[in-house]
């Protein structure tokens, strides 16, 4: 062999084995980062669920801010499963004995002890929301302020819940003398409307009218992904109700420091993180909700279950948090034809605007 063949010989070598040793970086690199996030995104442990004896969640539809004639999801969908839907929901809740079959406005808005009572009626699970008010009281609404709901700008933690009873949420039109009801320069009501409507309530009477019938998701509701001691407060006060709740519910949050509360202070109750497919941004903040649909802070609070926007069910994360052992639930379904798509990927169903199968009604 000539002295050009050798060292071309051992030049071809020396790349062969610089390639190899990139390639073999590479992979361990590669399966490091794996490791990390697939411990990331894991769920608690079947050994630590048992410990604590955690209950699984109930094999049920859940009713999204409860069964409900007015509120949010009741223009997509189809029209005849939205007609379907409000009718049943408003003849739930006036046999349930809210409202009148002669009355013209919403019987059941969402969020409302009718509506609650209407799911009930109809042997759904319920799905609502936690926040405090100015005077610390435990209430159940799902915006931070009641333009939608009640179109009033006012946000709930700057209004008391005496407040609250005032402003009736969805109201219909009035007719003459219904409302008596004035602003004062304050921006608060200083009389009741008349006559029949509903209102935010004190998540106490929601317990009270759900009564262990039909089991729950309680969310709990945050502005962003701060802390402070508000929000330990609308913890302590929402699991201090719970603890003394003689029914089955579980837990979720978006922020994953409601988990993890859950996760250090009350490892016996069945915990969920929130999330959803996001696009990532630095110019909006929204790059911590694209972190937060990735599931990689599920390491905080080590969370039961996963509920997902229905839309991302075949994401990986998702995928790979259901296979080890994380049980999966959609939100929100508001069609037939949305609940055909999503259910290969989720184990349970937050569901509105339409009727899902009755069959599904009855607890497990």
């Amino acid at each position: 062999m000539s002295r050009k063949s050798a060292k071309a010989l051992r030049s071809h070598r020396a790349l062969g084995s610089g390639f190899g040793k990139t390639i073999r970086n590479t992979a361990i690199t590669g399966g490091i980062a794996a490791g990390l996030g697939a411990w990331a995104i894991a769920p608690r442990t079947l050994i630590d669920a048992r410990r604590n004896h955690v209950p699984q969640i109930p094999r049920v539809f859940y009713a999204h801010r409860g069964l409900h004639d007015a509120g949010s999801g009741l223009s997509v969908g189809t029209v005849s499963e939205r007609c379907a839907y409000v009718d049943y929901a408003r003849e739930c809740a006036i046999r349930a004995g809210y409202g009148s079959k002669d009355f013209e406005g919403p019987v059941a808005p969402e969020n409302s002890l009718a509506s609650f009572a209407a799911a009930c009626e109809a042997g759904y699970g319920i799905e609502l929301d936690l926040q405090l008010t100015r005077d610390g009281r435990v209430v159940v609404v799902h915006d931070s302020d009641l333009k939608r709901v009640a179109g009033d700008p006012r946000r709930i933690k700057d209004l008391t819940y005496d407040e609250l009873t005032r402003i009736p949420l969805f109201p219909a039109p009035a007719k003459s003398g219904d409302f008596k009801a004035e602003l004062s320069s304050d921006h608060q009501w200083d009389v009741a409307p008349e006559g029949y409507y509903q209102h935010v309530p004190l998540f106490e009477d929601v317990l009270k009218v759900v009564a262990g019938r039909v089991p729950l998701i309680v969310e709990y509701k945050f502005d962003g992904y701060g802390w402070s001691d508000a929000d330990d407060e609308l913890m302590e006060k929402g699991d201090e109700l719970l603890r003394a709740y003689d029914g089955a519910y579980v837990i979720e949050s978006f922020h994953p420091g409601a988990v993890h509360w859950y996760k250090e202070h009350r490892p016996e109750v069945n915990r969920g993180q929130l999330a959803e497919a996001g696009e990532f941004s630095l110019s909006d903040g929204k790059w911590k909700d694209w972190l937060c649909g990735l599931l990689i802070f599920n390491w905080l609070g080590r969370p039961d279950f996963v509920a997902y926007d229905w839309h991302g069910g075949d994401q990986a994360q998702v995928r790979l948090a259901r296979k080890m052992g994380a049980a999966t639930v959609s939100w929100t379904v508001r069609s037939s034809g949305e609940l055909y798509r999503c259910e290969p990927y989720f184990d349970r169903h937050i569901f509105e605007a339409f009727i899902p199968d009755a069959s599904a009604g009855t607890v497990e």
